[in-house]
């Protein structure tokens, strides 16, 4: 059942993920290989940990610990096969807690008379050595010394995830564990922990166990008091084989899935960039024909949906989404209209005289634009580029609404999560949005800088953070929709944006000057609209595909989770 079923499930959203839980968990209930009556039974392997612990303890090598009641009947998580026995972790494994260091004890590399040290960044699915500190020697006990067999655990993190993660230690080198882990050591030999280890029931059991505000902890007690259902010898070395087979089928499984992603990423890549590539309506009208054909097989996935959306707003700047019509009042005159009211605003004082800006040769026009359409300097279609309010925000919502970077996703101003600004310091109501302005994030990660978003109102005064830049456009003139959308087109972002990004601190910047001196294909303003009828129906196109999409891989992931249940 699970093997016929396994391309099925791995194809579900996070299918491979759900495959390998699965895998663990019928392996720690005893349901991923038959019993075998003629095992040994689990109790006679209590009985030789049991004599090996007393040795142990006779030996003075471990301590005696103080007897738990038995697992109650009600307390047992599920029914165990014949054969099986319910244990706490204490009948099986001892833990050791890690050496404690001050951090001048700690080295960066190797020399005599230190010994390498783990801690939790070293624990993965196997024990990673780098990133080593280094103490000396003196400082670890020799029950602190790694052995092979050990499981090192993470015991405390700032991280839930990562606490009581467990890798088992392959000696490459002498080494030993810092203070945040500990060593599980198991009392006989036991390859069936790293299956138990890995077990989303251990996770679960682990998770309830770890407790912290900013750090989370594990006790090692709480490790000796697990419950852990306990195969025969025979068959533990059954469900090891059997979980390494299927482990490495699902990571053939996960190859092949990111495989099959790379060619239809470049698939979509390479049938959406004819469309880019058109030069005349007439040559995009052929391609899309082509590509429209194919539509059921690129748009599977929400990144080819994305790669589809990006390719519109593209061919829209470029003036191939919509005809042209030449009784249109070409860009030309409209930036000699702009020009005029410009001049009549600065001479009122209503606005503040701009610095000129410099002309766009031939040889710095990124692509060639239809007729009727100009090449222009963002600064030139402003009537003011302003960073907003640098005062801290409250949770005082009577306060104003002040926007941040979080506020711009999509294109869009999204008015959720806000922050407020009680003590405005005569900054409003010059920093009040009104609706059509455009925000800039100007400081973020390299991937953010650069994203805008429009402002479509809001019932009350909304201001903006300072590392945010507003746009006010000569709307009269240039409608707000089409310089939002070429902002946010891949042309924009790799013509104009990333070259001049600066790194500082790990932000990425880009400032108001580097903005007023992007250049805008600019088309007549009646062009603009019919553009961004077309651009806003297409990208409601694109949202109801994304929900289509969205429908039928929760049909998908339903069916795997029943099967994951029928199989269970």
């Amino acid at each position: 059942m699970l093997l016929s079923n396994m391309e099925l499930l791995a194809t579900a959203p996070g299918g491979v993920a759900k495959l390998r839980e699965l895998i663990l968990t019928l392996a720690v209930q005893g349901k991923l290989v038959p019993q075998d009556p003629a095992d040994e039974p689990a109790g006679v392997l209590l009985q030789k940990i049991r004599a090996e612990k007393d040795r142990l303890i006779a030996e003075g090598k471990i301590k005696r610990d103080k007897p738990l009641a038995e697992i109650a009947e009600e307390d047992k998580p599920f029914e165990l096969p014949e054969g099986w026995e319910w244990v706490k972790g204490r009948d099986l494994f001892s833990v050791v807690r890690g050496v404690a260091y001050q951090k001048s004890d700690a080295k960066d590399a190797p020399s005599e008379g230190l010994l390498p040290i783990l801690r939790a960044n070293n624990i993965r699915v196997s024990i990673n050595f780098d990133d080593l500190v280094y103490v000396p020697a003196s400082l670890v006990s020799e029950d602190q010394l790694l052995r092979p067999g050990d499981y090192v655990v993470c015991l405390a993190s700032g991280s839930k995830s990562l606490v009581g993660k467990a890798a088992p230690f392959r000696p490459e080198i002498a080494c030993s564990f810092g203070a945040f882990c500990g060593a599980i050591r198991p009392f006989t030999d036991a390859a069936y922990f790293a299956v138990y280890l890995a077990s989303p029931m251990y996770r679960a059991s682990v998770a309830e166990a770890s407790a912290g505000i900013g750090i989370n902890n594990l006790k090692g007690s709480s490790l000796l008091g697990l419950d852990i259902a306990l195969p025969p010898l025979a068959e533990q070395s059954r469900i090891v084989t059997r979980v390494e087979a299927l482990m490495r089928l699902c990571d053939a499984l996960e190859v092949k899935g990111q495989l099959e992603a790379a060619q239809h990423a470049q698939l979509v890549s390479t049938l959406l960039g004819t469309l880019t590539t058109s030069t005349t309506p007439e040559e995009l009208a052929a391609n899309w024909q082509r590509v429209a054909q194919h539509f059921d097989l690129l748009l599977d996935r929400p990144e080819a949906i994305d790669a589809l959306e990006q390719t519109l707003l593209q061919l829209a700047v470029r003036g191939l989404l919509v005809p042209q019509d030449p009784t249109d009042e070409p860009a030309s005159a409209l930036l000699q209209k702009i020009r005029a009211e410009k001049d009549r605003l600065i001479a009122t004082g209503q606005i503040k005289r701009d610095k000129p800006l410099p002309p766009i040769t031939d040889e710095e026009k990124p692509f060639e634009l239809p007729v009727g359409w100009e090449w222009v300097r963002m600064g030139s279609l402003g009537e003011s580029f302003d960073y907003g309010s640098s005062q801290k925000s409250v949770d005082d919502s009577a306060a104003v609404p002040i926007l941040r970077m979080g506020n711009i996703q999509g294109g869009r101003v999204v008015m959720s999560n806000l922050k407020y600004l009680k003590d405005t310091q005569d900054e409003l109501p010059y920093l009040v949005l009104r609706e059509g302005d455009l925000l800039f994030n100007r400081t973020n990660s390299y991937e953010l800088v650069g994203k805008t978003g429009l402002f479509e109102g809001y019932p009350r005064e909304v201001t903006f953070a300072s590392y945010l830049i507003r746009i006010r456009l000569m709307e009269t003139f240039v409608n707000p929709e089409y310089i939002n959308a070429y902002m946010n087109t891949r042309d924009c972002r790799e013509s104009e944006i990333e070259p001049d990004l600066t790194q500082q601190t790990g932000q990425a910047n880009y400032n108001g000057t580097k903005l007023k001196n992007i250049r805008v294909p600019l088309p007549p303003l009646a062009e603009q609209s019919r553009i961004v009828t077309r651009v806003i129906a297409l990208r409601r196109l694109c949202a109801d595909l994304r929900q289509r999409l969205a429908e039928r891989q929760s049909v998908q992931a339903r069916l795997a989770e029943a099967l994951v249940q029928e199989v269970a």
